[in-house]
């Protein structure tokens, strides 16, 4: 890998970490996703400083380029950031509808206390 793309992946890297800390201080973001995101820095960072550590797992995995293999990683986390929001979404949904159904009932008893 060039030094010149080094330096810029680093520096996206340096990027992403400072906007994640940012949506954490900001409660944009909460603790547990912060942590998973600032470890999938953590290892992108070091699988970058470590010689050869894409190559040599991307031959261990079956991979024939690197690039095939960081695009089927990167595939695989976004497929797993979308079954997370996916479970987020459903739990959402029922305690809207318990809620609805809540304020239902003390609508009720409030107009029955009335008459």
């Amino acid at each position: 890998m060039s030094i010149t793309l080094l330096i810029t992946v680093i520096l996206f890297l340096i990027i992403l970490l400072l906007t994640i800390i940012y949506l954490l201080r900001k409660n944009r973001i909460t603790i547990k996703y912060a942590i998973f995101w600032i470890f999938t820095l953590a290892l992108a960072f070091i699988a970058l400083i470590i010689p050869n550590f894409l190559k040599n797992l991307s031959k261990l995995l079956g991979f024939e380029l690197e690039s095939n293999m960081v695009l089927c990683l990167f595939i695989a986390i976004l497929l797993f950031i979308t079954i997370a929001l996916t479970v987020m979404i459903t739990d959402q949904k029922k305690r809207i509808i318990v809620l609805t159904q809540e304020i239902g009932i003390i609508k009720m008893k409030q107009e029955a206390g009335k008459k």
